[in-house]
């Protein structure tokens, strides 16, 4: 603790309690010169210490900064260096390409004839098993589609359902893509079989059925089906289960969009009844009611 010069009483008064000092040792303050301090405090001594501090040069904190002369250098030696002679390049030594290791080259020829190394040929199949294979592809998806909520799932979905049960049943080797797994529902919601689809009736109506969107194929074959068989004409709930929705009026729509696109003709006879013609194929269903329930539609049909 350090004080300096004071004439205020109350700032001797309190340096005189801090340090133990007496009233009238604390009147020395007043006699102090400029730059004479008294250290007080147990830190420095145990008796007041008189300290001199002489002259010291202050600076603000926030100066600001500035440039250091350039260094100054002759007109002659600026000369010399550029006229000096560039160095001498240095010469590297060639590189010297080591030979190959001889275990390397044997590891690469090997892996080079692992590589080429012929496929195992698959077995033929027959005909016979073929055919064989392909009607038990048809009852797993016979089997799916019975679920009852077959009809109102996703594609993606019923496909995974029907990758795992071909594989169950040892048939992974002739699983359809997605593709032709859309086809192969289309013709399964339609009530197709794969030999009914090689008629050449069926193929027109294939190619018919490819000008329409992918969802909307199964509903058209379902109703040519109906049409050359002579069955009543499916009802809303019908149709509406092969699009996958519930919605009668959306069944209904589905229809009329048909038969804008010039495939079908739909006709409603007095009772209401709905007869569906075929356009150019001139197959036409019977009357059928078309608020008819989805189970009296599928006796009918069967």
């Amino acid at each position: 603790f350090l004080m300096g010069r004071t004439f205020l009483d109350i700032d001797m008064a309190r340096a005189a309690d801090l340090l133990g000092m007496e009233r009238r040792q604390a009147e020395a303050f007043r006699d102090l010169e400029r730059g004479q301090f008294m250290a007080l405090g147990p830190a420095l001594s145990r008796r007041p210490l008189g300290l001199r501090i002489g002259p010291t040069d202050t600076s603000p904190r926030n100066g600001t900064p500035r440039l250091m002369a350039m260094p100054e250098s002759a007109l002659e030696d600026a000369r010399a260096i550029i006229l000096a002679a560039p160095p001498p390049e240095t010469v590297r030594a060639p590189r010297r390409m080591t030979s190959p290791d001889l275990l390397d080259q044997l590891m690469a020829a090997k892996s080079a004839a692992l590589e080429i190394r012929p496929e195992p040929v698959e077995p033929q199949v027959s005909a016979e098993d073929l055919a064989e294979r392909h009607e038990r592809v048809d009852r797993v998806l016979r089997a799916i589609l019975a679920q009852p909520d077959a009809g109102f799932r996703v594609i993606g979905v019923l496909y995974q359902e029907f990758v795992v049960r071909c594989r169950i049943e040892g048939l992974a080797s002739v699983v359809p893509d997605l593709p032709e797994f859309r086809r192969m529902l289309t013709r399964a919601r339609a009530g197709l079989g794969s030999e009914t689809t090689q008629d050449d009736a069926w193929r027109d109506v294939s190619v018919r059925a490819s000008l329409l969107p992918d969802d909307m194929q199964g509903v058209f074959m379902m109703i040519a089906r109906a049409a050359k068989e002579g069955w009543p004409c499916p009802s809303d709930a019908a149709i509406a289960r092969a699009y996958g929705s519930h919605s009668l009026r959306r069944a209904r729509r589905l229809l009329t969009y048909i038969e804008e696109q010039g495939l079908i003709v739909c006709q409603l006879d007095g009772t209401g009844r709905r007869t569906v013609t075929l356009v150019e194929l001139a197959w036409a269903t019977a009357p059928g009611d078309p608020n008819a329930a989805e189970v009296e539609q599928g006796s009918l049909a069967l």
